[in-house]
C-alpha cells in the first residue's frame, strides 16, 4: 500500500488524516453545482473525467474566474485531444488544429471519430462552446488567441522531432508555456491579480516550461514505448544512438547521464516561477499556480540520477502529495519547499557527472533566490511524542481503505503529463 511509503514520516501521516477530516477543503471548497446550468454542470464533469492535474485546483479558483479557467482548460484538453489522435492521417489534422479557435464561435461543430480516451471533449463540443461565448469578451479573446497560437504550434511539430535543446523550449512554449500565459491574462482579466502578471510574458512561460518539462522527462519510458520521442535530440544523442536505448541496462550510466542534464536544463525556470508566485496576492490564484509547482520540483528531486525514470514511471507519494498541498500556500512556505527539494538535488550529484558543474550552479542560483530568514521559516516537522506517532501510525494503516478515494484526487495532481 502506498501509505506504507509515509509511516517512517510523521508529517505527512499527520496531514493525510488532516486531509481527510477537513483539510482538503483549504485548496478544494465544494462547489455549488445546484446553481449552475445544466451546460456549465456538463463541463465541469468533464474537467473531472479528463484532468489528472488541475480539476481540484481549478475548481477552488474563486468567482468567474473558475468557470473561465474551467472552459479554457476543456477547450484546450480538445485541441490537445486532436494532436495526440494517430488515427487522424496529417493532411486532415493539420487543418483542423490550425482552424480549431473557429470552432469555439460555430454552435454544432464536434468531432466523432477520435479514438483517444478523451474523444468525449470533441464528441460534446458544443456544450463546451456554448459555455465559452457565455463568458465575459475579455475571457473569450484569451482563450481565443492562446487556442489559435497553440493549434498552430502543435501542426508545426507533427511533422519535426524536438532536435536541439532550442526547439524543446519551443515545443514546450507552444504545449505548455502558452497555457501559462493565457491563464496570467485570464488572472488579470479577472481583476483578481494585477495587470503585471498577465503582461510579463516572459514569466509566464518559464511557469508552463517547467511543468512541461518535468512530465517528459518523467515519462520517458511510457513516451518511448508509445513511438513517441519528446527528449531533445541534441541531449540524447550525446550519450546514446537511438533514444530508445537508454532503457536497457547496460545503457545505464550514459542514461543518467542525459536525464541529469535534462533535469538541470528543467531546473533553470525556477528562479522565475519563484517570482512569478511572489507577484500574486489573491490566495486561490496562488494556491492554483504553486501547487503544481512545488510537486514539479519534488517530482524533479524524485527523477534526477534515479534509474526508475527507464523502467516505469516516477511519482511522489500520496502522503508527499498531500503535504505540498496543504503547506503550499504562502510565498514563505513555498520557499522552503523549493529550498528542501533544491538541497536533496544537490546531495545526489555525481562527481562524475558530465552536468555537474551546471547543475551546481542553478542550484546555488535557486538557494539564493528562495533563501528566507530562518526564523521566517515555518517548521516543516510535525513534533508528535512517540506514543501518539505509533498510534498515528496504526490508525493511518487501518484506515487506509477508508481514505483512499479522497487522498486520490489530491494524487491527480502530481500526474502532470500536460495540459
Amino acid at each position: 500500500m502506498d501509505i506504507l511509503k509515509s509511516l517512517g514520516r510523521p508529517e505527512e501521516l499527520f496531514n493525510l488524516f488532516k486531509f481527510k477530516m477537513g483539510g482538503c477543503r483549504a485548496v478544494m471548497p465544494k462547489l455549488d453545482f445546484e446553481s449552475m446550468t445544466e451546460s456549465l454542470r456538463t463541463c465541469y464533469l468533464y474537467l473531472n473525467q479528463t484532468s489528472r492535474s488541475f480539476a481540484a485546483v481549478i475548481q477552488a479558483l474563486d468567482g468567474e474566474l473558475r468557470h473561465a479557467v474551467c472552459i479554457f482548460y476543456l477547450v484546450l484538453r480538445a485541441l490537445d485531444t486532436v494532436e495526440d489522435d494517430m488515427s487522424i492521417p496529417l493532411d486532415k489534422k493539420v487543418p483542423m488544429l490550425n482552424d480549431f479557435h473557429t470552432y469555439l464561435y460555430q454552435d454544432e461543430w464536434c468531432f466523432t471519430e477520435s479514438q483517444e480516451k478523451d474523444r468525449q471533449v470533441l464528441e460534446d463540443f458544443p456544450t463546451i462552446s456554448l459555455e465559452f461565448r457565455n463568458l465575459a469578451q475579455e475571457y473569450r479573446d484569451v482563450i481565443s488567441d492562446i487556442c489559435h497560437r497553440m493549434g498552430e504550434g502543435m501542426a508545426e511539430f507533427l511533422e519535426k522531432k524536438v532536435g536541439s535543446m532550442k526547439e524543446w523550449d519551443q515545443y514546450c512554449h507552444y504545449v505548455a508555456g502558452l497555457v501559462g500565459i493565457g491563464l496570467s491574462r485570464l488572472f488579470s482579466a479577472s481583476q483578481l491579480e494585477d495587470p503585471e502578471v498577465g503582461r510579463d510574458t516572459e514569466l509566464a512561460n518559464s511557469m508552463g516550461l517547467f511543468l512541461q518539462k518535468t512530465n517528459i522527462i518523467r515519462d520517458y519510458l511510457e513516451d518511448t514505448q508509445e513511438g513517441r520521442a519528446f527528449w531533445p535530440q541534441e541531449a540524447w544523442s550525446q550519450f546514446a544512438g537511438q533514444l530508445e536505448d537508454f532503457a536497457q541496462p547496460e545503457k545505464l550510466e550514459s542514461a543518467l547521464y542525459c536525464l541529469n542534464l535534462l533535469v538541470t536544463d528543467a531546473l533553470r525556470h525556477v528562479p522565475d516561477v519563484i517570482t512569478y508566485l511572489s507577484r500574486l496576492r489573491n490566495q486561490s490564484v496562488f494556491n492554483f499556480c504553486a501547487i503544481p509547482q512545488v510537486m514539479a520540483i519534488a517530482t524533479l528531486s524524485s527523477c534526477y540520477n534515479n534509474s526508475m525514470v527507464f523502467q516505469g514511471v516516477v511519482k511522489i507519494r500520496k502522503g508527499q502529495a498531500v503535504t505540498l498541498m496543504m503547506e503550499a500556500t504562502n510565498i514563505t512556505a513555498v520557499h522552503a519547499i523549493i529550498s528542501q527539494y533544491s538541497q536533496e538535488i544537490l546531495q545526489k550529484v555525481s562527481l562524475t557527472d558530465p552536468s555537474r558543474d551546471k547543475t551546481l550552479h542553478i542550484l546555488a542560483v535557486i538557494q539564493e533566490k528562495s533563501m528566507v530568514s530562518q526564523s521566517n521559516l515555518p517548521s516543516r516537522t510535525h513534533h508528535l511524542s512517540p506514543m501518539y506517532l505509533s498510534a498515528a501510525m496504526l490508525l493511518a494503516a487501518l484506515s487506509w481503505q477508508y481514505i483512499s478515494t479522497t487522498v486520490a484526487q489530491a494524487q491527480d495532481i502530481t500526474d502532470m503529463q500536460g495540459q
